[in-house]
């Protein structure tokens, strides 16, 4: 003979335990989603307005940041150096462009 109460229907702990799960996979699939964040990104730890940890679309660092950036640079210089055109870097703007107008002042004292 088992031991249990009633040997033909699960125990009110397992019945508990499963719509519990059920609960929790429910919850999961519909904030995934109202956030359309990616799977693959969700389990690299992205959130709602958190990125990822790592994978492609992880925030770049500082650091290489500025390497791209540099990089970047560096082909367009080089780019522009293959059409012919130069950069002028010693070239000096014009000092009647930089003439600033006259500011219109009000005098404060009158006021009542």
């Amino acid at each position: 003979m088992p031991s249990v109460k009633n040997p033909n229907h699960r125990s009110k702990n397992r019945l508990a335990a499963q719509a519990n799960k059920a609960k929790k996979v429910r919850q999961k699939r519909s904030e995934e989603n109202k956030h359309k964040i990616a799977k693959s990104d969700a389990q690299r730890g992205a959130r709602p307005g958190l990125m990822p940890n790592s994978g492609p679309n992880a925030p770049l660092s500082k650091k290489k940041a500025k390497k791209l950036e540099k990089k970047i640079a560096h082909a367009i210089r080089r780019k522009m150096a293959e059409d012919g055109e130069v950069e002028m870097a010693d070239l000096e703007e014009d000092e009647d462009a930089e003439e600033e107008k006259p500011v219109n002042e009000v005098e404060m004292d009158n006021i009542a």
